[in-house]
């Protein structure tokens, strides 16, 4: 019987901050997204450096890695999972039918689309099985976030947004933990959680079911009009001085 081979633990030095480096203990299959960042962070070398990134598999089987975009200083950072199908084959987060959703729901709910930076925790699109010409999408695991995270860290020291508004469990609990559920805190504002240290933290968060949700609910109006609350919550935050 053949014995499955298991990813080496792998000693690594990494950039901390402005202390230096530390070394850590990752795995070959994910080593973690840190040697990939540029030093000198702007959208476009975020872009640049992305397209290499070997931080964990799921650049195998993306077409590319698909970054944050939208105004530099943007007030209002919009967090969500992974890049979907249509969004992994023309690079540009939230694109996709879930995008459109979310398009009408910050129209209805008066956040301005020029104070917005759109992104996702996982920078690469994972994917399952092919429905027709459609790649299924599969929910990254923990692992997958942890590895992305220093991507994240760049976006949030590079846009400085006042307000972080969660889409959906994953990027719930990519802030938060594992414990974290959507529906026990939705609309509610909360603080930046001291265990996930980032460069500069948002003033405050809000999390809200990912649009994607809205495509599949049962009601689809009672589910839209529960978005668009949650969105008109993180407008009057943004109003606050």
């Amino acid at each position: 019987m053949c014995t499955p081979l298991v990813p080496r633990p792998v000693h690594r030095m990494i950039r901390s901050g402005d202390s230096g480096y530390r070394q850590v203990v990752v795995s070959e299959e994910r080593p973690g997204a840190e040697a990939w960042v540029p030093e000198r962070v702007s959208l476009r070398s975020l872009h640049e450096a992305a397209q290499a990134c070997r931080g964990c598999e799921l650049y195998r089987d993306a077409t590319q890695a698909v970054v944050g975009e939208g105004r530099l200083k943007a007030s209002l950072m919009l967090l969500g999972e992974q890049p979907g199908d249509q969004e992994d084959r023309r690079g540009h987060p939230f694109v996709g039918p879930a995008g459109r959703v979310l398009d009408d729901a910050l129209t209805d709910a008066g956040v301005g689309a020029d104070d917005v930076f759109t992104t996702n925790v996982v920078k690469h699109f994972r994917w399952e099985r092919t429905r027709g010409k459609q790649r299924i999408h599969k929910s990254p695991s923990q692992a997958h976030v942890t590895a992305c995270k220093p991507w994240l860290d760049a976006e949030l020291g590079l846009v400085r947004p006042r307000g972080v508004v969660l889409l959906g469990a994953t990027a719930g609990k990519a802030v938060y933990g594992p414990s974290f559920r959507v529906g026990d805190v939705r609309g509610e504002r909360l603080q930046w959680p001291s265990t996930l240290a980032v460069r500069r933290a948002p003033d405050w968060v809000l999390a809200t079911n990912h649009p994607s949700a809205v495509l599949r609910a049962d009601d689809r109006a009672t589910a839209y009009d529960a978005l668009v609350a949650d969105l008109t919550v993180a407008a009057s935050l943004l109003q606050e001085a």
